[in-house]
């Protein structure tokens, strides 16, 4: 079992800027592959986006996601782990928190993400949780 967060966290960050549109956000969303971006000014992590902020902090309110910012819709101040904290305290933060990723810092720069999905995959690997996890991302852009 891994003892630390950079045993178990997915390495390196996808950010946008605070003034990106939603649009941009969204797109970068698309273009790696991913559910969330950090939010940075600079090498200081601002913020988390997820494509559910956009749907329903924005979309749903109808903003329009072209000249509504990602730090507007983002999750302000993040709970945060460093790489050589415990995986329990990783763990204990999502719980407490009620969220399912954490920017992983180091030196106040943004180095990963944890996810509650490596965490399962962690723990057991044999759950359900953690085989969705491993699975490859729908590629395929329907419409």
């Amino acid at each position: 079992m891994a003892e630390f967060v950079r045993d178990v966290m997915t390495p390196g960050v996808v950010a946008v800027r605070p003034d990106a549109s939603l649009v941009e956000a969204a797109q970068l969303m698309r273009a790696q592959y991913i559910g969330d971006v950090v939010v940075a000014d600079g090498s200081r992590v601002v913020g988390m986006l997820t494509d559910r902020d956009i749907a329903v902090r924005a979309v749903a309110e109808g903003a329009d996601p072209l000249t509504v910012s990602a730090q507007t819709v983002c999750t302000p101040d993040p709970v945060m782990v460093a790489p050589d904290d415990p995986v329990s305290d990783a763990i204990t933060l999502m719980r407490e928190h009620a969220v399912r990723r954490l920017p992983v810092v180091e030196s106040g720069l943004p180095v990963g993400i944890v996810t509650l999905g490596d965490l399962a995959e962690e723990e057991d690997p044999d759950s359900a949780l953690a085989d969705i996890s491993r699975a490859a991302p729908d590629r395929e852009v329907s419409g």
